[in-house]
């Protein structure tokens, strides 16, 4: 017997398998703004969930909550060379560029980078002050190696990929758990990135828990979260004799310096990716 409030809350977020709830994600708090698209016959129809292969060209609210944490502890990414994983939009390697040295703004399909790029040219004058540069690249966690063809767009120099591993101290990704094979794929990729790095390294992931109706439980459930927290717990418990996971969550009772709804289901997790010697 299913209680009516609960039937009820599952009418309300019951979405396909291919999309992603996107309930706020731009910069008025309190309201609800719901993606508008057109159907086949041209009129506008609204949607609370986004298609996956549109979510890298909206702004999460976990990109939100990452950059708040970035400008209040802009010490911890001082002059520093940081790699963005899923970056989409690029806010976060935008916001980081403040104070960083570089910034590997990295993602997968030429037209995301390509709006990713134009954005950090429009904000060009945030990141003058600080000076950090911004380097938009490709990054396939499906794949083990980085794209080096230069006739490809956004590929890597080998003076890129050189220096990515020699001097990155800081990776982050915003935002980017809302498929588990995705998420195993980005965790494998930090696994192969941090075992080529020269020095330790301190990865911030902030992810939103959405709560989603299944047809195989039959119930409101947090999967992607789930499989995301499975997923932290194993690379913890690793023990390859080369490397040491430590993961702590980061509290989000820092100021909020953005425009957003603050939600209790925006989570910050904290890796310290370092050698065993």
């Amino acid at each position: 017997m299913v209680d009516p409030e609960e039937e009820e809350a599952m009418e309300e977020i019951t979405f396909k398998s291919d999309t992603v709830l996107s309930d706020v994600h731009l910069n008025i708090p309190n309201k609800r703004h719901l993606m508008v698209r057109l159907n086949a016959v041209g009129q506008p129809e609204h949607t609370m969930a986004t298609p996956l292969e549109d979510v890298g060209k909206q702004v999460w609210r976990g990109a939100f909550l990452l950059a708040d944490y970035i400008l209040f502890r802009c010490d911890l990414f001082k002059s520093c060379t940081v790699l963005e994983l899923g970056a989409g939009t690029g806010i976060s390697s935008i916001i980081t560029a403040t104070v960083a040295k570089t910034i590997y703004c990295t993602d997968v399909g030429e037209d995301l980078l390509a709006m990713c790029e134009r954005n950090v040219a429009l904000n060009r004058n945030l990141t003058a002050t600080g000076g950090g540069v911004i380097k938009v690249k490709e990054l396939d966690w499906l794949k083990d190696d980085l794209c080096t063809d230069p006739q490809v767009p956004f590929s890597w120099s080998e003076e890129e990929i050189s220096d990515l591993y020699a001097h990155t101290t800081v990776i982050m990704a915003a935002d980017v758990f809302y498929d588990d094979d995705l998420t195993d794929a980005l965790f494998k990729t930090l696994y192969r990135i941090t075992h080529n790095l020269k020095n330790a390294c301190t990865i911030y992931l902030s992810i939103e828990k959405r709560l989603n109706f299944t047809l195989r439980h039959f119930d409101i459930t947090c999967e992607a979260y789930n499989h995301f927290r499975f997923s932290l717990n194993e690379l913890e418990k690793l023990r390859d004799g080369k490397m040491k996971f430590i993961i702590e969550p980061i509290e989000a009772t820092f100021p909020q310096f953005l425009v957003y709804e603050r939600i209790e289901q925006l989570e910050l997790w904290k890796i310290v990716a370092a050698p065993i010697s």
